[in-house]
C-alpha cells in the first residue's frame, strides 16, 4: 500500500500524552514515507475524526483520562470497520491485548517497545489491503455469480440469433442460386423454342403455301378435302408455334390503355361457359383501377387460360374468383416470374381446388409441362402465360396450399400518370414509290429460305406483281445498288449474318423512299419497330393465312403517308403526273419516277 507512486499516509492518532505523542509520531517518521497524522485525545474528536476513507490506519492509547481505548475500538468498528486499529500502550498487559484482539483490534504495540511500531504499521496495512482485494474479489465473484445466468441467457440469445442469421443467410443465398438456376433454364428453353418456333414456321409456310397452290390445281371432293384436312393441321401447327413464341417473348403485341375492370365485365359470360355451371364465379374489382398498358387481346386469352386451369383443378366444382387491385410492389422478386419494384395493376384468377405440390410449382412455366391426363393439356397455358407478362413488363405471383386451392397474380404495367400510353415513337417514312398509271408495282422479295421465297414470289406474281428475289440483306443491298427502282421490299426477319431488322435500317438510311414489309416466324418487337414496323400492317406472320400475304403488301403500296413527296426548292425534278409539286426532295424519294431538272 505504501509506495514511491503512493499518497501520503493518513493516520488518526488517539492520544493524551505530548511526550508520547512525539516519541511515537518519531518511530513513525522511520517507515520512510510521508506521514499525515490527526491527533485527538476526547471521545467527541474521535469519534467526529473516525470515518470511512478519511484515514489508512488508527493508533490509539487504552487508557485515558476521560476515554478508554476499548471504547475508541468500538466507535471504530462501527464506523469505518475497515481501517486497521492498533493499540500503543504502555499499561497494556498480556490479558487485556489478546481481548481487544478479539474485540477487532489489528494488533497492538507497547510504549516500551516503539521500535516495533513500523513493522506493526506495515503487516497492518498490508493485512489491510489482502483484505480489501479479497473482499473485491468475493464481491465481483457473487456479481459475476448473480450476472452468470442471465449472461449465459444472453450469450445463449446472441448464438441463437447469429445461428438463425446464419441459417437466414444460407437460405437465401439457396434461393437466390434457385431461382438464377429456373431463370438460365427457362432463358435456355426460351431459347431454344424461339428457334424451334421460327423454322417450324418456315416448314409451315411451305407447307401451307403449296397446300393454297394445289387447291387451286384439285378438282375432285376427295382431294379437296384431304387438302382441307392438311391446311388445318398446318393451321393447328401455327397456333402451336404461335403459343411457344408467347413463352419466348417473341410475340408481336400491341399495347394500349386498358382498363382491366371493363374486360373482365364483359368477359363473365364467357368465362361462365368455358368453366361450366359447377363453378361458381365471383369478381371484387376495385373501383379507382389504373389503367393498365398491355394488349387488349392478349390480356383477354391470359385470363381465359387461367380460368380454364382452375376449373381443371376444382374436379367437383368451387369457387372461381377475378380480383382486380392497384398495387406497389417494393421487394426485389424472388422468383424470375415476380414482378420488379413498381406499380401495377393486378388481376388475379383464384380457386378452391388441389393446390400444387412444391415439385409442381418450381416447373409450373416450363413449355409441355402439364400434371393433367394425357391429351387433357400441352403444357403451354401458363408459359404463354409467362411469356406475355414479361414480355410486357410485368410479372406473376403464385400463392398455393396444397388440398386448398391456388391464387394466380398477374402484374401489369400501369398507364402514367398523365394517362398517356408509352408508346414506341414511330420510325418516319419519307415517301413511297410512285408509279405510272398501268404499270406493275415491283417487288424485292428477300428470305433465306428457298422454298419459303419461292411460295412468296409466286403468291405475289399471281397476285399481279412483278418479283425479284434476294437470298440475304447483303444480297438485297446489291440488287438495290444496281437498280433502286423497286416499289416494295418484303424481307424476313431471321436471317444468317445481316437479319431483316438491320438490313432495313440500311435500306431506308439509303433508299428512304422504299418501304419495308416484314414476313418472319418469330420477332424481336423492338429491333422491328426500329427498323421502322409500324403496326400490324407492318408485319406478315408465318404461315400465311387468308390471302394476309396479299392484303398487307397491297395495303403497303397503297398507303397515302408514302406517296412521292416533292419539294419546289430541291434539284430533283419529278416526271410523272402524280407527283406534285414538279420537284422531288431526293431522287429516292419518288425513285424512278425523278429526273435531274
Amino acid at each position: 500500500m505504501i509506495g514511491p507512486c503512493a499518497g501520503p499516509l493518513h493516520i488518526l492518532h488517539l492520544e493524551d500524552s505530548d511526550l508520547d505523542a512525539e516519541l511515537i509520531e518519531a518511530e513513525l517518521e522511520k517507515l520512510d514515507h510521508p506521514v499525515v497524522i490527526e491527533r485527538v485525545m476526547t471521545r467527541d474528536a474521535f469519534a467526529a475524526a473516525a470515518q470511512p476513507g478519511r484515514h489508512d490506519i488508527i493508533l490509539a492509547d487504552y487508557v485515558l483520562p476521560t476515554f478508554d481505548g476499548v471504547s475508541a475500538l468500538g466507535i471504530a468498528r462501527e464506523q469505518c470497520p475497515d481501517i486497521p486499529f492498533i493499540f500503543c500502550s504502555g499499561t497494556l498487559g498480556e490479558d487485556v491485548a489478546v481481548e481487544a484482539l478479539k474485540n477487532g483490534a489489528t494488533d497492538y504495540v507497547t510504549k516500551q517497545r516503539l521500535d516495533r511500531m513500523s513493522r506493526t504499521v506495515l503487516r497492518a496495512l498490508a493485512e489491510a489491503q489482502g483484505r480489501a482485494e479479497k473482499r473485491a474479489a468475493e464481491d465481483a465473484l457473487q456479481a459475476l455469480n448473480e450476472t452468470l445466468e442471465t449472461r449465459i441467457a444472453e450469450r445463449t440469445r446472441e448464438l441463437a440469433e447469429a445461428n438463425a442469421e446464419l441459417k437466414r443467410q444460407i437460405g437465401e443465398r439457396e434461393r437466390v442460386e434457385e431461382a438464377l438456376r429456373l431463370n438460365q433454364r427457362l432463358e435456355a428453353v426460351g431459347q431454344l423454342t424461339s428457334g424451334v418456333a421460327h423454322d417450324f414456321n418456315n416448314l409451315l409456310t411451305v407447307i401451307a403455301g403449296n397446300i393454297e397452290f394445289l387447291e387451286r390445281a384439285v378438282a375432285d371432293e376427295r382431294s379437296r378435302r384431304r387438302l382441307n384436312m392438311m391446311r388445318g393441321a398446318a393451321e393447328r401447327g401455327a397456333n402451336l408455334t404461335a403459343q411457344l413464341l408467347a413463352f419466348s417473348r417473341r410475340q408481336r403485341l400491341e399495347p394500349t390503355p386498358v382498363g382491366l375492370n371493363e374486360t373482365v365485365a364483359a368477359m363473365r359470360d364467357l368465362l361462365q361457359s368455358s368453366i361450366g355451371g359447377a363453378v361458381q364465379i365471383e369478381t371484387t374489382l376495385q373501383t379507382d383501377l389504373w389503367p393498365a398498358l398491355v394488349d387488349a387481346t392478349q390480356i383477354e386469352l391470359v385470363i381465359l387460360n387461367l380460368a380454364i386451369n382452375a376449373r381443371d383443378a376444382m374436379a367437383v366444382g368451387g369457387r372461381l374468383t377475378v380480383e382486380t387491385a392497384n398495387v406497389i410492389v417494393t421487394g426485389p422478386p424472388t422468383r424470375p416470374e415476380q414482378p420488379q419494384p413498381g406499380e401495377y395493376v393486378m388481376v388475379s384468377v383464384s380457386d378452391t381446388g388441389t393446390g400444387m405440390a412444391p415439385e409442381v410449382l418450381s416447373r409450373v412455366f416450363e413449355p409441355f409441362f402439364t400434371t393433367k391426363e394425357v391429351g387433357k393439356g400441352s403444357g403451354l397455358g401458363l408459359a404463354q402465360v409467362f411469356g406475355f407478362v414479361k414480355q410486357s413488363g410485368g410479372g406473376i405471383r403464385i400463392d398455393t396450399v396444397l388440398g386448398e386451392g391456388t391464387s394466380i397474380k398477374v402484374y401489369l404495367p400501369r398507364v402514367e400518370r398523365d394517362g398517356a400510353a408509352v408508346r414506341s415513337a414511330p420510325v418516319p417514312v419519307d415517301c413511297n414509290v410512285a408509279h405510272p398509271p398501268g404499270s406493275a408495282a415491283r417487288l424485292l422479295v428477300v428470305d433465306d429460305d428457298a422454298e419459303v421465297r419461292e411460295v412468296t414470289t409466286t403468291r405475289l406474281s399471281e397476285a399481279g406483281y412483278e418479283v425479284r428475289e434476294a437470298a440475304s440483306g447483303l444480297q438485297a443491298l446489291a440488287a438495290l445498288e444496281v437498280d433502286p427502282c423497286v416499289d416494295l421490299v418484303v424481307l424476313d426477319f431471321a436471317m444468317p449474318g445481316m437479319n431483316g431488322a438491320e438490313a432495313a435500317i440500311e435500306i431506308q438510311n439509303r433508299w428512304p423512299g422504299i418501304p419495308v414489309l416484314f414476313v418472319t416466324g418469330f420477332a424481336d418487337t423492338t429491333a422491328l419497330t426500329q427498323a421502322g414496323a409500324v403496326g400490324a400492317d407492318a408485319i406478315v406472320l408465318k404461315p400465311f393465312r387468308d390471302g394476309e400475304l396479299e392484303r398487307k403488301v397491297a395495303s403497303a403500296l397503297g398507303s397515302p403517308s408514302r406517296r412521292c413527296d416533292c419539294s419546289a426548292t430541291a434539284r430533283w425534278r419529278c416526271t410523272s403526273s402524280i407527283c406534285s409539286p414538279s420537284r422531288c426532295s431526293t431522287i429516292s424519294a419518288c425513285g424512278r419516277h425523278c429526273s435531274t431538272a
